[in-house]
């Protein structure tokens, strides 16, 4: 009785805050509206199995009737020759008669086309021929002192490349465990 009256005065208080509280801060009201479908789907896949089971029960257990034989159905025969239906005859069709063409066709004269009287150009005016202009001559270049001549270079003394040491066939890893000691502390 007392957890009743508990529900009720928090329904209560409910109804009385429930304009104040946001839409997003209510959506906790429906959650429980998900576990109605999750129990019907529960409850329906295991009865599914308990009717397989009492259906198979009862056709292995019950006697079943004996189906009575139903007379077979004589159809009539069929008539063996066919009745022949008349060939259509289609009426011949007129054969269209073309005009004859005429023995000689008539040549087409070819059109002459008229002469353009050539157009008279004005004389070009006489453009005076343009004088070669003359540039000033090149002042001379002086000549480079010689140089002197390369050394051979079969004399240069050839450079020595330094040695590599050679690497040792087995190269020990580093373990990455600590050395066992065999000494007790």
């Amino acid at each position: 009785m007392q957890t009743v009256l508990k529900l009720n005065l928090y329904h209560r208080k409910k109804l009385l805050i429930s304009p104040l509280i946001s839409n997003s801060e209510m959506g906790h009201h429906h959650e429980p509206s998900i576990l109605l479908p999750l129990l019907l789907m529960i409850t329906l896949s295991l009865m599914s199995g308990k009717e397989v089971v009492a259906s198979r029960h009862l056709l292995e257990t019950a006697v079943l009737p004996a189906i009575p034989e139903l007379p077979k159905v004589e159809l009539p025969s069929l008539p063996t020759v066919l009745p022949t239906l008349p060939k259509l005859e289609l009426p011949p069709l007129p054969k269209a008669e073309l005009p004859p063409l005429p023995d000689h066709l008539p040549t087409l004269e070819q059109p002459e086309l008229p002469t353009l009287p050539k157009p008279e150009l004005s004389a070009v005016p006489h453009v005076p021929a343009l004088e070669k202009p003359e540039l000033p001559p090149l002042p001379e270049v002086p000549k480079l002192p010689e140089l002197p001549a390369l050394p051979h270079l079969s004399e240069l003394p050839k450079p020595t490349l330094p040695t590599i040491p050679t690497l040792p066939k087995e190269i020990p890893f580093p373990s990455l465990s600590p050395p066992l000691s065999t000494t007790s502390p």
